[in-house]
């Protein structure tokens, strides 16, 4: 399993980053991989919302998610599950106050299963790239 964490300062408040970030339809926003993303399930965010989001995959052509919202604690933590037949990936957003504004962590899971499983041992390399490519994306999707 690769494991990616960054934790990112922002002037914003804590509902603020919360509510910029839950809106996972705006991920297209401030992570460049990704290429779409849609509400599928639930009116707005929370527990049963569904998103199909479609981002970069390693061969080239994009490959269709689709993330559950498990938990939702606003303005603090969300979280957000892809468990497809070829891999599982496990989005937590956390959000802590800090002076005037917050700090926002992000922290990403990711496992490849089946046959694509054998990969999971290099799979840290290529996904701390593309972690920190979604981090210099979102320092400033939560500074606008």
């Amino acid at each position: 399993m690769a494991h990616y964490e960054v934790t990112i300062p922002t002037a914003l408040s804590p509902q603020e980053a919360f509510d910029r970030l839950a809106a996972v339809e705006r991920f297209v926003e401030w992570d460049p991989g990704v290429t779409s993303a849609e509400q599928v399930e639930g009116d707005g965010p929370g527990v049963g919302s569904a998103y199909v989001l479609k981002v970069k995959s390693f061969v080239g052509s994009d490959l269709a998610l689709t993330y559950k919202t498990t938990a939702f604690d606003a303005p603090n933590r969300f979280v957000i599950v892809a468990d497809e037949k070829s891999l599982r990936s496990d989005d937590v957003i956390t959000v802590v106050p800090d002076g005037d504004g917050c700090r926002v962590t992000y922290a990403a899971d990711l496992e490849m299963k089946g046959a694509f499983a054998i990969m999971n041992p290099l799979l840290g390399l290529v996904f701390n790239r593309i972690g920190d490519k979604a981090a210099a994306g979102m320092r400033p999707f939560l500074d606008a």
